[in-house]
């Protein structure tokens, strides 16, 4: 890619990761009910989960989707049932639970197994990265596949850096709200609403 190109492609790239979604919500309400760490390990975890799609698009998965209802429809309705999975756990997660110990928490490496399948189970995101990454493969390249997974390397990283620093910001404002634990069950429905309804939007969508 020439300059223009990768200035476009980095601009793009941010401009879709800041746009509020699953993955958002995942991070912001781990570092808020377990502190910095939990929410960069999360941020970690759905970065990964973007690799995974890089591989399927880099296979083909993507045209896959796009021709295969019955496919697409069974990877949809696993992604909405664990979002709504994840969300069901936070809304009925007890006040007397959100305490300062650690007996309470999640481990990390379940954090990142989390944010990694909220990501990957998300089939609109393989069909983004099928449409998105080869506008910017050039057509003359010798290898477009390895092209594609550079491309979507990038993009992970990208994704890692613009949301762990949420994280890390929901970590610490973590300290005041786990010290109230009635704000944080406030948070624990609002963010498990939110995950719920964003399962049941991802149910609904069409290709």
């Amino acid at each position: 890619m020439n300059d223009s190109q990768v200035i476009l492609f980095l601009v793009t790239s941010i401009l879709v990761i800041l746009i509020p979604g699953q993955d958002m919500m995942l991070v912001m309400s781990r570092g808020l009910t377990q502190g910095a760490k939990a929410g960069i390990v999360t941020a970690v975890g759905v970065s990964v989960g973007l690799l995974g799609h890089t591989i399927f698009a880099a296979l083909g998965l993507g045209a896959l989707l796009l021709s295969s209802e019955l496919l697409f429809t069974v990877l949809k309705i696993i992604g909405a049932l664990y979002l709504a999975y994840l969300g069901i756990g936070l809304f009925l997660t007890k006040t007397d639970e959100l305490k300062l110990d650690e007996s309470g928490k999640k481990p990390l490496k379940r954090l990142f197994i989390e944010g990694a399948l909220s990501n990957i189970s998300n089939p609109k995101v393989t069909i983004f990265y099928f449409a998105f990454l080869p506008q910017f493969v050039a057509t003359d390249v010798e290898d477009p596949a390895v092209h594609l997974l550079n491309l979507g390397f990038s993009f992970s990283v990208l994704t890692f850096l613009m949301k762990a620093p949420i994280g890390v910001f929901s970590g610490i404002a973590s300290t005041w709200v786990r010290a109230r634990p009635v704000v944080l069950s406030i948070i624990n429905k609002i963010s498990g609403t939110v995950l719920i309804g964003l399962g049941a939007k991802l149910a609904l969508e069409q290709r």
